[in-house]
Formats: C-alpha cells, sequence, structure tokens
C-alpha cells in the first residue's frame, strides 16, 4: 500500500469517512475504490457504496484473491445494513473461506459474524448461536468485537434472557471504547435502550400495566397461565399450546383471558371472534363448536365451561389467568403480534393465520412499512415480511487489507 491508501484506511478503522475521502476521492485503483465504497458507506449512501466495491473486485488482478474477497464480504455486509437478506450466502461463504486459506483470520472472522447476524434477522436462531460457536472471537478487531456482541445480546434477547443480553451489551460497550468510534458507541446505546422499553402490557383482573422485558421473562416461569397476544400462543412454565394458526380460537382464548375470572356474554364472544354486528342462532351454533375446538386445543392447560350467559376460561393447575399483550393496540395489532415471533413471512400465509383476504393483508403490511414498523425480504412472490430487527446494526465495515498497526 502507498502512504495515501495506508492514511485512508486508518481514517476509515477511527470511524472518519469524509478523512478518507478526502485522500481517496479522486483516484481510481482498486484498492481507492474499495476504500471510496466503505466511505460512502459509512455515510449512508449505500448504493454508492455497493458500485464502487464492485467496481473494485472487477479491477483486482486474478492474483488478488485476498482483495477481492475482502471487497465481497464489505458488500455483503452493506447489504445486512440494508436489510437486503435475500442476497446468496454462497458468496460470503466461498470469499470466508479464501481469507482462513490465506490466514487472514480477522476479516474471516468477521465474515462469519455477518452469517450470524443474517440468521439472526432471518429469525433462525439456533442457526446464528452455531454459527457463534463456530467463530473465534479472539481474531475480531474491536469494531468487530461490537458487532459480535450485538449479535450476541440479540439473541438473549430474543430468547428472553435480559441478563445475558445485559451482560452482551457491556461486553459490547467496552469493546466500543477500545476502538474510540463515536457510531459504534451510540449504536450500543440505542440497543440497550430496549431493555428499558416496555416490552408488553399485563392484562390481569380488568387492569393493565406495562412491563420491561425482564418482568415479561420472569413472567413466563411464574405458576400462571398466559395468553400471550404477543406470539399467539397460550401457555404456563411447562408447555406451550400456539394458536397463530387459528385465529378465531385466539379470539376467544384472548377475550375470556381478559374477563378472568369472570365470564363472557355470547354476544361479546360472537362480535369479538366472528366480527359480527347482530348474532343469530348459526352464529351461537358456531361459537359453540369453536369453544369445543378451544377446549381441544388447550388440552390440560385450561377448560372452558358454558355458564348462563356464555362461557368462562377456568386454569387447570395454575392460580390465575392473564393475558400478555404488545406494548400498543392498534388496528394492525393482529398483524404485529404474528410477526412478532421473529419469522419472516409471506402475505398469503399472513392472511389464512388472520382470515383475511390476501389484499387486505397486504394493504396493511405497506401502511405498517411506510411507517417503519415491519420490513420486507425479497420481491414478487418470494417477498417475506418481517418486524424490524432488535439489535442494531454498526455499519463499520472491512477495509482491503489488514494494516500492521490495527
Amino acid at each position: 500500500m502507498d502512504s495515501l491508501i495506508t492514511a485512508a484506511a486508518r481514517a476509515l478503522a477511527a470511524g472518519d469517512p469524509l478523512g478518507a475521502l478526502n485522500r481517496v476521492a479522486l483516484r481510481d485503483d482498486p484498492a481507492a475504490l474499495a476504500l471510496r465504497g466503505i466511505a460512502m458507506a459509512q455515510l449512508g449512501d449505500l448504493t454508492r457504496a455497493k458500485e464502487l466495491l464492485r467496481r473494485a473486485a472487477r479491477a483486482f488482478g486474478p492474483k488478488e484473491v485476498m482483495a477481492r474477497a475482502r471487497c465481497i464480504i464489505a458488500e455483503a455486509e452493506i447489504a445486512l445494513v440494508s436489510r437486503d437478506l435475500g442476497r446468496p450466502a454462497k458468496a460470503l461463504d466461498t470469499a470466508r473461506q479464501t481469507l482462513e486459506a490465506r490466514g487472514d483470520f480477522a476479516n474471516a472472522a468477521h465474515a462469519r459474524c455477518l452469517e450470524a447476524r443474517r440468521l439472526l434477522l432471518i429469525g433462525r436462531i439456533e442457526e446464528a448461536e452455531h454459527t457463534l460457536v463456530e467463530l473465534n472471537a479472539a481474531f475480531l478487531a474491536p469494531a468487530s468485537r461490537v458487532a459480535h456482541e450485538l449479535i450476541v445480546a440479540g439473541i438473549a434477547m430474543r430468547r428472553l434472557q435480559t441478563k445475558a443480553a445485559r451482560a452482551a451489551l457491556a461486553r459490547a460497550n467496552r469493546a466500543a471504547q477500545r476502538a474510540r468510534i463515536p457510531a459504534l458507541t451510540a449504536e450500543v446505546e440505542n440497543t440497550s435502550r430496549f431493555l428499558d422499553a416496555p416490552a408488553a402490557r399485563l392484562i390481569a383482573r380488568g387492569t393493565e400495566r406495562l412491563l420491561l422485558l425482564d418482568k415479561v421473562e420472569a413472567l413466563l416461569v411464574s405458576p400462571v397461565l398466559i395468553v400471550d397476544a404477543c406470539r399467539h400462543v397460550v401457555r404456563n412454565e411447562r408447555n406451550i399450546v400456539s394458536l397463530a394458526r387459528r385465529p378465531v380460537l385466539f379470539a376467544l382464548a384472548r377475550v375470556l383471558g381478559e374477563a378472568w375470572p369472570g365470564d363472557v356474554p355470547r354476544e361479546t364472544l360472537i362480535a369479538q371472534a366472528f366480527r359480527a354486528k347482530h348474532s343469530d342462532e348459526s352464529h351461537r351454533a358456531r361459537l359453540r363448536v369453536e369453544a369445543g375446538r378451544l377446549r381441544a386445543a388447550l388440552g390440560t392447560l385450561a377448560d372452558v365451561r358454558a355458564t348462563k350467559r356464555g362461557f368462562r376460561l377456568v386454569p387447570r393447575g395454575a392460580r390465575e389467568i392473564v393475558v400478555l399483550a404488545p406494548p400498543v393496540d392498534n388496528d394492525h395489532a393482529a398483524l404485529l403480534a404474528l410477526l412478532a415471533d421473529g419469522e419472516s413471512w409471506t402475505s398469503s400465509a399472513l392472511a389464512v393465520a388472520l382470515d383475511a383476504s390476501q389484499r387486505t393483508v397486504q394493504r396493511s403490511l405497506e401502511s405498517l412499512a411506510r411507517s417503519g414498523s415491519v420490513q420486507s425480504v425479497g420481491r414478487g412472490r418470494a417477498r417475506r415480511w418481517m418486524t424490524p430487527p432488535v439489535p442494531g446494526f454498526p455499519t463499520i465495515l472491512l477495509l482491503p487489507g489488514p494494516l500492521p498497526s490495527l
């Protein structure tokens, strides 16, 4: 590397993209193109960044396989930042293997970190954990270690393991301080706010209160029966019954859970579960059928008993029944509850789960996407929808070559 390339790379490593551009903005050699691409990514112009990195990868000669591999990994990181999760993972894996074979273990470890991050974003938590197990964090630079710890925190938060999440965020903060990059410190602080923000509402005996994530974690292991409107399941500390694909049964379970220990009139159940303004004998007959199905689905968790005016939910082996709902209910609460499991859904699958037309679901998804509540992956029939990821992603990208002092 010449002196300008070295100085630009040091500026990028210190989180100073403008300083890097001042040194290489007018150069078109491969190393300069790569550094310009990384600088543009740090400044937020991801489209221009991808173009520059692709030009750099094509410009590197056939013997410069390591430089080309680093460009591919940097481009993969930009894809994650822009939530282009449909990008094939094979190119990233091939680039990682190339770097490992040639002794660049730091960037190879960072590539594995990127793959774990992608898996976390698409809800494949077990695979993300397995990828982290294969990663040797000792090779990570402080900036990459921040990303690693944010992934660990993200997995812990999705598993409702608040102590593990706080420990990972503390390690991420220490790594960010060592990196001396303000953007990374801000990223860790932003992620930490999720642990101190309301995660759900607890509805019990006619009262409501907001719960933080650690309180939700404690509730899930307490001896109560929980109608979980965040994930559309009914659960106690040992067993879980999913009603995500049976929206009518879950609607009945939630109304009955909110009214516990009292019962609910038939007219109210019909209006809530069937969305009928007026009830007749056919609705009452259907309600009896659905109540029987709910009783069978809950099994040993609870019983659904008929009363003079309606139905009542009776727990089996639990002291009480509570409802865990999203922090704010709105017109799209049911849709957001399904997406809250972290999985990516097609609009057709969501339509089936919500017992609604696919076009109605698509309009709701488009409305939520405009407000930033959901995001899409892929296009056309391959398009899938998910909620934004819990932890953020630090846009501190790879250098085109290792520097002796870094």
